[in-house]
């Protein structure tokens, strides 16, 4: 083969492949979501054992789970750049 011939292969290879953006998304938020759920349900037990602690627990559970979410954010656009 000579390289005409193979330039003119590599032009008619096409991908029908869709979706996987998506897919990589759904992966993407499985951590940030047992990160949420671990950090809010951490800040109940901390109220539970120290109620007058809980405006100060409920305070960093908020920025915990600001954090936690940036990383879903991070993944739906890692799924929009590839």
């Amino acid at each position: 083969m000579d390289i005409v011939t193979l330039a003119q292969a590599a032009e008619t290879i096409e991908t029908t492949a869709k979706g996987y953006g998506a897919i990589g998304y759904g992966l993407a938020a499985i951590g940030p979501g047992i990160g949420i759920g671990i950090v809010v349900g951490k800040t109940i037990e901390g109220m539970a054992r120290q109620p007058e602690m809980a405006g100060q627990l409920r305070t960093t559970m908020f920025l915990g789970i600001a954090f936690t979410e940036a990383l879903a954010l991070i993944g739906i656009v890692t799924g929009f750049i590839f």
